[in-house]
């Protein structure tokens, strides 16, 4: 089985997830099926096929997240080092000057919008291993770049 690298709050928020289509949604969609079933026909009832389709779909994210949680490596505060880890927060300057901060987590908690890039991308594989100060050459889908690393934390 795959590990999945997880920091302590994407563990966390997974687990609410879970623990929320566990008990809310399976719930909600149990009574959407019950008020269906008392409609009528089952035959040509869509609101019926519609609660029947949500209950597939939160079974199967239910699943996923039981098997992502059972495999996951939490990465602690302590297994920080002082080169790029899971879980290094890294200050990075680009070519142009600018400069970026992101969170490296694993592919289930990855938010590129929100600072927290995958170590599965072509960023976060470029960067693991490497030191502040270091410059890193990303081959990425749409071209080549180099960054350098200003700040590991």
């Amino acid at each position: 089985m795959t590990i999945t690298f997880l920091t302590r709050e994407g563990y966390e928020k997974l687990q609410e997830e879970l623990d929320h289509l566990r008990t809310v949604r399976r719930q909600e969609i149990a009574n959407r099926l019950h008020e269906a079933m008392e409609g009528g026909e089952l035959i040509e009832n869509a609101e019926y096929e519609d609660a029947k389709n949500e209950q597939a779909f939160v079974e199967g994210r239910i699943k996923e997240l039981e098997i992502l949680l059972a495999t996951a490596r939490v990465v602690t505060d302590e297994e920080k080092h002082d080169s790029i880890q899971v879980g290094s927060k890294v200050t990075l300057l680009e070519e142009d000057g600018l400069s970026e901060e992101f969170t490296i987590v694993g592919a289930a908690e990855a938010n590129p919008r929100g600072g927290k890039i995958s170590n599965e991308s072509p960023l976060g594989k470029a960067l693991l291993n490497h030191k502040s100060g270091e410059s890193v050459k990303v081959e990425a889908p749409g071209g080549a770049f180099t960054v350098k690393i200003a700040k590991v934390s």
